[in-house]
């Protein structure tokens, strides 16, 4: 992890994490509390956090456009909360949007709550300026930020991070790339395989239902894993 001077959000530095760090970041702490399957099934996002962080996530009325928030305090997460109106619907759809909801709260409590350990008590904090009592990531219904290169990116960028901890966390590397075997070929001359183009939405859906996670979030992560282009890439 790096560290960059910033002049957004609420404090004068920001850390920076490469993919391979978060990857690598959200495998370790599945494995740690015993919760990396071995194979194929839904990741039990909500007792990682209860495991992780030793919080039970709380349903509340939130603010329309509020999904959740995390609030810290000076030993890491305090308490991790989630629209009521999400559970209410009782949708698969809005299951599923519990689901990525509690894994960007849970990329919050493993990449920032050390901000708040370190940091002073007379700064402004995320999301809620209101209560300074009460430090915590406001996290608005947006979309999933699009991926941006390199660390100079702008924007919300604890918001940013957050997001690229859903698709480790819930779609783990190894697994996801296990059940994508059937719609893998072979390209070109050189051994390389890759996502058969035709089949992506086929393996959208499949990786959703396996996972229990909504298709925008695999779509996500399967660009992650195989992005569009790399099968003529691996053509030459």
């Amino acid at each position: 992890m790096k560290t960059f001077r910033t002049n957004t959000g609420p404090f004068a530095e920001r850390p920076y994490y490469n993919d391979e760090e978060i990857e690598k970041t959200c495998e370790d702490e599945l494995r740690a509390v015993g919760l990396f399957p071995n194979a194929a099934c839904p990741i039990r996002i909500d007792r990682f956090i209860e495991k992780r962080f030793g919080v039970t996530p709380r349903y509340e009325e939130l603010q329309e456009g509020v999904l959740g928030f995390t609030v810290f305090g000076a030993k890491g997460v305090q308490d991790v909360i989630v629209a009521q109106a999400l559970d209410l619907e009782g949708t698969k759809a809005a299951g599923r949007r519990i689901r990525t909801t509690l894994a960007h709260e849970a990329g919050h409590g493993l990449l920032h709550a050390h901000l708040f350990c370190l940091g002073s008590g007379n700064r402004p904090l995320f999301g809620d300026f209101s209560d300074p009592q009460k430090p915590k990531v406001l996290c608005r219904d947006v979309p999933v930020t699009p991926r941006f290169k390199g660390p100079g990116y702008d924007g919300r960028w604890w918001e940013f991070q957050a997001n690229r901890t859903i698709g480790p966390l819930l779609l783990p590397r190894s697994l996801a790339q296990a059940a994508l075997e059937p719609f893998l070929v072979e390209r070109g001359s050189l051994g390389g395989r890759g996502l058969e183009p035709s089949r992506r939405n086929q393996a959208i859906e499949a990786l959703a239902d396996l996972f229990d996670v909504n298709g925008a979030a695999v779509k996500i992560r399967l660009q992650d894993l195989y992005p569009v282009g790399r099968e003529a890439q691996l053509s030459l």
